[in-house]
């Protein structure tokens, strides 16, 4: 026997949580369909950057002052090795508090999941999901809970966990960038607690994001070069981010666990299918330079819920309003997706002729206000900021 609901969001993690949190007064029956449990999803170790245009939005969903643990980006640092090429952005130059900020995974998903807990969305924790099918009149779900096949049919369905439900039946678009990238902790002797530093290099980009007593880094290469960092001791990893990033934060003092994970551009070939959304990483995963992907998930969640809202619950999943949600996002979507492949494309290559120019260009944008101003912008708010 099926089970019926207005919208079934497939995936409780932050976008899709956001979402639910979005729609909690609009009166329509919602389901959250989550494969892990909450104590699960609250103990992920990662650290997430988070631009000044998605805390407003965690601010309209109530939740933003509920966040601990959480350290400010004032200042954005960005450089190309090896040249004088610097570019700084402010935040009282665009007239903002923080740029962005870096804070724990665990939580930004509690504050999301305690705040969900206070509204009548129904939010099922262990169900995997199996099969989603889209339909002319409604979408299908199957999936598995406390031991049972169930099945849930829902007027829209949203895709919020990845996306590799829909990769055999609609496969996205990959390019591969052949690279990885290295995650962990680091501490140093001269931190500045309130910049973010972005270091293009031959090898890729590598950032470091104020967090706790030091910064989390993000350092990118080959797969192999990547490989071979997991294996240095922690002495030999410290010295080679030194040489590698310099002497902007001084010497480098200890680095937590590492680990690490491949770098694509995956896209889903359309954000929507009858009767059916994709949001946050089920639609495009992103490169991490420049912290785009994460945000644009959020931004998929709220421009989703406004035109959910706008629609009558009879016409949810039809073609005129999902017509609608892709014209909302196209702008934004494609420009933060063009945006950040430039970047790793223009950048990480070891090009003499091009490493003075990208310098000389680095140079240029610090000079000129309304570029900054633009580039912030864009950081912050996204194409439609």
């Amino acid at each position: 026997m099926s089970e019926y609901c207005d919208i079934a969001i497939i995936g409780g993690g932050p976008v899709g949580t956001a979402l639910a949190l979005a729609l909690r007064d609009s009166g329509l029956n919602i389901v959250v369909l989550e494969a892990r449990k909450s104590e699960d999803q609250n103990s992920d170790p990662r650290a997430l950057a988070l631009s000044y245009g998605s805390r407003l939005l965690l601010d309209k969903l109530g939740v933003w002052k509920q966040i601990e643990q959480v350290s400010a980006i004032k200042t954005i640092h960005v450089s190309q090795k090896d040249t004088s090429g610097v570019t700084l952005l402010y935040a009282a130059e665009m007239k903002v508090p923080e740029l962005g900020y870096v804070l724990p995974y665990s939580a930004l998903q509690a504050a999301l999941h305690q705040a969900l807990l206070r509204t009548s969305v129904n939010c099922i924790e262990g169900a995997t999901v199996n099969h989603l099918e889209s339909g002319t009149g409604e979408a299908s779900i199957a999936y598995h809970h406390a031991g049972q096949e169930r099945q849930l049919k829902a007027r829209l369905a949203v895709v919020a966990d990845g996306g590799k439900l829909l990769e055999v039946s609609h496969p996205p678009k990959i390019s591969e960038y052949g690279q990885s990238a290295v995650i962990a902790h680091v501490t140093c002797t001269t931190p500045q607690l309130d910049t973010a530093f972005e270091r293009f290099t031959a090898q890729g980009p590598v950032a470091l994001l104020p967090y706790k007593d030091g910064y989390e880094i993000v350092w990118t290469g080959s797969h192999e070069q990547t490989k071979e960092m997991l294996q240095w001791d922690d002495a030999t990893f410290l010295a080679e981010l030194h040489q590698h990033f310099g002497d902007d934060v001084g010497t480098f003092l200890s680095v937590g666990k590492r680990s690490s994970y491949p770098l694509r551009l995956k896209r889903a070939p359309d954000t929507t299918l009858p009767h059916t959304a994709l949001i946050g990483n089920a639609a495009q995963t992103l490169h991490p330079v420049a912290g785009q992907g994460f945000n644009m998930g959020v931004r998929d969640a709220w421009e989703l819920a406004r035109v959910i809202l706008r629609t009558q619950p009879a016409a949810l999943g039809s073609s005129t309003m999902l017509a609608n949600y892709r014209s909302s996002r196209f702008i934004d979507r494609n420009a933060g997706i063009g945006f950040t492949d430039s970047l790793v494309r223009i950048f990480s290559n070891d090009l003499p002729l091009l490493n003075k120019g990208r310098g000389w260009a680095i140079s240029v944008l610090d000079r000129l206000p309304f570029a900054k101003k633009f580039v912030a912008k864009r950081m912050m708010f996204g194409a439609n900021g």
